[in-house]
């Protein structure tokens, strides 16, 4: 019965699971009050996240939370220069620090998580649970024989070892190592310490942690930390900072009349208990308390707290405020780009792909990362330039009624002139005898009523039509003879949705220019669910001339059934890959036969895009950093990837969004 109500009240939510596991490691708790816990957690999801007030399909996907809107999120936590720190510190005679989430990080958003890693490296299923219940066992175990609830290492693994049967000696060094290899320095705190021992300053080491002194000094100097003068760990000694019995050891070493400054992370053992044995307390705020409440959790299990335990110690170590530009590359940007990359790479190995197009504008970005993450590759790749108002012109005598849909009836009651839209379709020539024959003047607006009677003309006159293109056809097929010399395969890397980008260039370069070189697409995600032609692209998945990342009607449904155009979705998309320069007009000839490529003007703000992109790749780079301690490819489904995004898409969000609305303009996005 009781496995039963666990399962139906905390399981099957994701959620629920999480922060109830969170809590339960928080304190000793009785099972009443556990139970009354996950009633609450239970009774909220029910009224705020699962009926809430948004769509059904909107709150179903993941809890509805209220992001930071006064500015970038990482001014919550900016603190003074480290060496304003410093000093501050050094007026004390001596000065200790708290260890983990203050001297060290780890890469995940819980402590516990490390032994999701542990596990994998033992080859044991549902370790982590394991693990910690094994920990409270033996602290258990230790306060039944001794009276204290510290425990060491060992004494964990000799009660996991008669649980488990893996042996302890195996299962200790394999936590131990992996603590080793995550385990990385504070970098507000690296600098304040190394400035206080230049002037010579008493430093001390005091963790409530079971590793021992021994481990915890290997550990500070493997993460670049000097050597500290004394280090005080509970388990050594039986008594913690949490209980208060550390302290007075602390201070007996330095002997009396000294003043100790004392810095850590949790406000009961680090403030209160410190303060009340005479320390003089300066709290750090816990990066992953300040940032978990504006982290996506609904990921999966392991890729998401090392995707929340980045972004929670980049952004709030103290060390800097960041624009808000830049926290949406970084934030809800950075995992989408390292996971599609990656997505990419995967299907070029698997296809033989020889040559990777990232295509104009939005491949810009995608394609500094991809090297960055690919750096042997980068021959591979090549940023094409390419847009839908080039291909509609390039190959409208393939796609008639794409090129008729953009260019007139996409622009009709739009306040357009037939003057200004012959002029986009640089079909000038056209205009007079154009009016003269449908009865119209220049300066008539194009309308829905009138759109039929302009391209009726114009297919009429479709040859002078095409005419008009074939300098532009020209150019562009030496452009990408160049680009693809030598190519018996490429693909094609773009946002999206239709896919229209990729099938229009492998249109061009086969069946245009003959240059007998397969254009694969890959696309971050399709047309959706609620975009006027959902099923536009479908057949072309059937043969893999299209795949998708993020989600397509077979991937991912509840993202294809959630993404609505209508919301700007695309756009917040777009927002994140766009270039800051001008889409592309079209190629045409240029000198000494070369093809000469037309830009429209770039966006009026386009420091604030190069934001966003400096972000994301900030977020890539310490993903790899991750990888490289872990030794591990950290995998980034396409549904993780699309969580980060759900928060900033919400409803309740839109404030949130309401300061980079001015970089969302179509006419420069897309």
């Amino acid at each position: 019965m009781k496995e039963r109500l666990y399962r139906l009240l905390a399981v099957r939510v994701p959620g629920i699971r999480d922060r109830y596991a969170a809590w339960r490691l928080g304190a000793r708790r009785s099972r009443w009050q556990s139970a009354l816990y996950l009633l609450w957690l239970n009774l909220q999801y029910v009224l705020f996240f699962r009926r809430g007030w948004g769509r059904p399909e909107e709150t179903a996907l993941y809890e509805d939370v209220p992001l930071y809107a006064g500015g970038g999120e990482s001014s919550l936590s900016l603190r003074d220069a480290p060496e304003a720190f410093a000093a501050k510190l050094a007026a004390f005679d001596a000065v200790s620090f708290d260890v983990f989430d203050t001297l060290v990080f780890r890469p995940f958003s819980h402590p516990t998580d490390l032994f999701y890693l542990v596990g994998r490296e033992l080859g044991y299923p549902d370790f982590r649970r394991l693990r910690i219940q094994a920990e409270e066992r033996a602290r258990e175990k230790k306060w039944a024989e001794s009276g204290t609830r510290e425990v060491t290492l060992e004494e964990i693994w000799a009660l996991l070892a008669a649980e488990t049967g893996i042996p302890m000696e195996t299962g200790l060094q394999a936590e131990w190592n992996l603590e080793m290899r995550c385990c990385f320095a504070n970098p507000y705190m690296l600098p304040v310490v190394e400035t206080l021992q230049r002037a010579g300053k008493p430093l001390l080491a005091v963790s409530d942690m079971y590793l021992g002194e021994e481990r915890l000094r290997s550990l500070l100097e493997n993460c670049g930390y000097p050597r500290f003068d004394h280090c005080f760990v509970s388990c050594d000694h039986g008594r913690s900072k949490s209980d208060g019995g550390l302290y007075p050891l602390v201070l007996q070493t330095l002997g009396p009349g000294r003043s100790l400054a004392h810095v850590g992370d949790n406000e009961h053992a680090d403030l209160r208990q410190a303060e009340r044995y005479g320390l003089h307390p300066f709290l750090y705020p816990n990066v992953h308390h300040t940032g978990g409440r504006y982290r996506a959790k609904e990921l999966s299990a392991v890729t998401g707290s090392l995707y929340r335990g980045i972004a929670n110690a980049h952004l709030h170590n103290g060390l800097s405020a960041f624009s808000r530009e830049y926290e949406y590359g970084f934030v809800y940007g950075g995992l989408f780009v390292a996971g599609y990359c990656r997505f990419i790479h995967a299907l070029v190995q698997a296809r033989g792909i020889e040559k990777i197009l990232f295509l104009s504008r939005d491949g810009a970005l995608l394609i500094q990362a991809y090297r960055r993450m690919y750096p042997e590759e980068a021959s591979y790749t090549a940023y094409a330039a390419w847009s839908r108002l080039a291909a509609a012109k390039l190959t409208a005598g393939y796609y008639k009624q794409d090129y008729f849909r953009r260019f007139l009836y996409h622009k009709a009651d739009q306040g357009f002139s037939l003057r200004r839209i012959l002029k986009s379709m640089e079909l000038p020539g056209l205009l007079d005898p154009l009016c003269r024959t449908a009865g119209m003047n220049p300066d008539d607006e194009l309308t829905h009523k009138n759109a039929g009677k302009v391209k009726s003309y114009l297919c009429g006159a479709w040859d002078a039509v095409l005419g008009c293109y074939a300098e532009q056809v020209a150019a562009g097929g030496a452009y990408y003879r160049t680009l693809l010399a030598g190519c018996r395969s490429a693909a094609a890397v773009d946002i999206g949705w239709a896919g229209s980008g990729a099938l229009t260039l492998d249109c061009a370069v086969n069946r245009l220019w003959g240059l007998d070189c397969p254009i694969m697409g890959i696309l971050a995600g399709t047309n959706s669910a609620r975009s006027p032609e959902p099923d536009a692209s479908a057949p072309f998945f059937l043969d893999g001339r299209l795949e998708a990342y993020l989600y397509s009607d077979r991937e991912n449904r509840d993202l294809w059934k959630f993404h609505d155009p209508a919301q700007n979705h695309n756009l917040y998309w777009e927002l994140l890959l766009g270039a800051p320069e001008g889409s592309l007009i079209g190629f045409y000839p240029g000198q000494d036969g070369k093809p000469r490529l037309r830009y429209k003007a770039p966006p009026p703000q386009a420091d604030r895009i190069r934001e966003i992109h400096r972000g994301a790749l900030d977020f890539v780079d310490r993903f790899l950093e991750t990888e490289k301690r872990l030794g591990l490819a950290i995998p980034v489904s396409g549904r993780d990837a699309y969580a980060p995004m759900l928060l900033a898409e919400s409803r309740r969000n839109k404030k949130f969004m309401e300061g980079l609305e001015a970089l969302m303009d179509e006419m420069h996005i897309g």
